[in-house]
């Protein structure tokens, strides 16, 4: 690494307000000194996907919080972790983080781990993060496995720019205007998605943004059936039509627009606002305005009560 020779110059004075945590250099076989909270990340599929720092880390800190203790463990019997262990999943982050943080201040290191991956990457972690840092107790990334950034490298998409969002919004509407967000995007955008929801979600790309839109389907990567479907939107859909249902976990990865894309997407940009278009439509077709906000919902492709609750906002 280019920096490694560097040395640091610890008269160096902070700007007010900025707090620097140093933490000084420990042998290979210790944790941190004093109590620290440890994310860990797991393997998303296959167990080998974990670190020996990882596993030391889960076999010498005082507990490991878990999203799912029943899965977690599965992985620790693997190892030979004998750790105790404590649940902390969305359903609870908010007493157990307390919980927690209280065992930190009192000396106790704490793993935090999720099912898969790294914890607060649309997994349960932040609130207990931010916690932490707030009562100024250490924090340690112990960098693993991340399902995201495995497709992306696998997908052949540029990983020069990108964005990871998470999930696409589950109702329709909400998930449209996501997509249309991103029409003239310059980046890969990359996201997780529901295998009962992807149909879905891909018939949206390809009304959205174009059947020609470059799009991978990663799905159940570094696990048995791994498989990464790459093509146009619209002929990616039709794979995944023709199939009797789609399983596992999913990453949708959809490409940056081309230049013609960007053009058609630029113009379609300055259609009328929702209010705008009932307004028109009533005007021109002399119609009420419960069946101009029906016309608009047809039009584009959501529901009449979205049209509607966009059409009162904007009043």
């Amino acid at each position: 690494m280019k920096d490694a020779g560097r040395e640091h110059d610890s008269e160096t004075a902070e700007p007010e307000g900025i707090r620097s945590e140093v933490r000084p250099q420990t042998a290979a076989h210790a944790l941190a000194p004093g109590p620290a909270l440890y994310l860990v990340a797991t393997p998303i599929g296959n167990l080998e996907d974990i670190t020996f720092r990882a596993i030391r880390v889960l076999k010498e800190v005082d507990v490991i919080a878990c999203e799912d203790t029943r899965q977690t463990q599965k992985l620790l019997n693997h190892y030979g972790v004998r750790t105790r262990t404590t649940s902390y999943h969305e359903h609870n982050e908010m007493t157990r983080a307390a919980e927690l943080v209280k065992e930190l201040q009192e000396g106790a290191s704490v793993a935090l781990v999720t099912d898969a991956g790294m914890p607060g990457i649309s997994d349960p972690g932040f609130r207990l993060i931010s916690l932490a840092i707030r009562h100024h107790l250490q924090v340690v990334p112990i960098p693993g496995a991340s399902a995201f950034l495995a497709a992306l490298v696998a997908s052949g998409m540029p990983t020069d720019s990108f964005r990871f969002s998470g999930f696409l919004p589950a109702k329709r509407g909400e998930r449209r205007a996501a997509l249309e967000a991103i029409q003239t995007s310059p980046r890969t955008q990359v996201f997780y998605e529901a295998p009962h929801r992807i149909v879905e979600a891909l018939s949206d790309v390809c009304e959205v943004l174009g059947n020609a839109r470059h799009v991978v389907i990663a799905r159940e990567v570094t696990k048995l059936h791994e498989e990464f479907l790459r093509g146009r939107a619209g002929e990616v859909l039709e794979t995944l039509k023709g199939r009797d249902g789609v399983k596992g976990e999913i990453t949708l990865l959809i490409g940056k627009a081309e230049e013609n894309e960007s053009r058609g997407a630029a113009d379609a940009s300055v259609r009328p606002s929702m209010r705008e278009r009932v307004e028109q439509i009533m005007a021109e077709e002399k119609i009420d305005e419960k069946a101009a906000l029906k016309k608009v919902a047809k039009e584009r492709g959501i529901s009449k009560s979205e049209v509607y609750r966009e059409w009162q906002r904007s009043k």
